[in-house]
């Protein structure tokens, strides 16, 4: 038993990834705060001197080149840090915490759950306005459902989800520049007709970076109760979404619990028609408390899985 402990404690990745998890439940830094935030408001700002080519391929170019001038600084300036510190465990600490976001979503849940139910639209669209690039003003209450369950999932997904992934192989810098690509996507969503076909890069590189840890999670998602028929159906409608890792983890999870997710979006002064996923059941509050115990618990299993990887990877097993 000692032993094991002993082993346990000198893996500092593993503590790094508990201690992590742990500091952040009980103190998330809130979405206000959060250097993220600042982030977002740079790439604006960027985006506002450099996206001003009215030629496809030039506004391609300057998207590409504003992509490599926010991340490859950041990369280089994370690893040039890491060597100062005296502490090379507190450095993956401090970074895995300004990565992972999960206290938000699930606060995000709550609220939305509580709204939903007492038909509060005005407070749901708040609650969603701050996080969505689509229009939230005129959404209606089956719009809030459809709009609260997806940012749900991929909030789980990207920011839980994804940044462990990339902390187990590349620690705290690989899963803050996670979540740095995936602020980059956010901040110049090409589904806004201003950031088309500027945001295209970010959006790409974003997906590159996500695939593998929403599929191998969206297979969590599928395993279980009539895990046959979901896979039949993610296979199928994950072909008509343009996002190939959202793609399977909205399409498993809506075909789980049976949620229509998907169609129409305005983002702007334009209207999307998207893919219609998942199931024909109109998310309501709930749906999104279901949504977040079914998440948990693969999330659950994610970290139990992931832990016990670290480990034997440590002991060279």
């Amino acid at each position: 038993m000692q032993a094991a402990f002993d082993q346990i404690y000198s893996n500092g990745a593993l503590l790094v990834l508990w201690g992590a998890l742990l500091f952040h439940l009980i103190l998330p830094i809130p979405i206000s705060g959060h250097p993220a935030t600042l982030w977002r408001a740079f790439a604006r700002i960027l985006a506002d001197k450099v996206n001003t080519n009215k030629s496809y391929s030039q506004s391609l170019i300057s998207g590409t080149l504003a992509w490599v001038l926010m991340a490859v600084p950041a990369l280089i300036v994370l690893v040039a840090l890491k060597p100062l510190v005296w502490q090379p465990q507190l450095f993956d600490l401090a970074l895995l915490l300004l990565a992972i976001d999960w206290r938000n979503s699930e606060k995000l849940g709550h609220g939305l759950a509580d709204a939903i139910a007492k038909e509060d639209k005005k407070l749901a669209r708040s609650l969603l306005e701050p996080i969505l690039n689509r229009v939230t003003k005129s959404l209606s209450p089956v719009g809030i459902g459809k709009a609260g369950a997806e940012t749900l999932i991929l909030g789980y997904g990207r920011n839980v989800v994804s940044v462990l992934f990339w902390f187990g192989l590349t620690g705290g810098i690989g899963a803050l520049l996670f979540r740095l690509i995936s602020e980059l996507a956010r901040a110049w969503s090409p589904s806004r007709s201003q950031f088309l076909p500027f945001g295209l890069p970010a959006t790409r590189m974003l997906a590159l970076f996500e695939f593998i840890p929403l599929r191998i999670f969206s297979i969590m998602v599928i395993l279980g109760k009539n895990a046959t028929q979901v896979f039949g159906q993610v296979l199928m409608q994950s072909k008509t979404w343009p996002m190939p890792g959202p793609a399977w983890l909205l399409s498993s999870v809506g075909s789980k619990l049976e949620l229509s997710l998907g169609g129409p979006a305005i983002y702007g002064d334009s209207k999307t028609v998207r893919p219609k996923i998942g199931g024909r059941v109109v998310p309501t509050a709930l749906h999104i408390g279901q949504i977040q115990k079914l998440l948990a618990w693969r999330l659950f299993v994610w970290i139990a899985l992931q832990s016990t990887l670290m480990f034997l990877l440590y002991q060279g097993i």
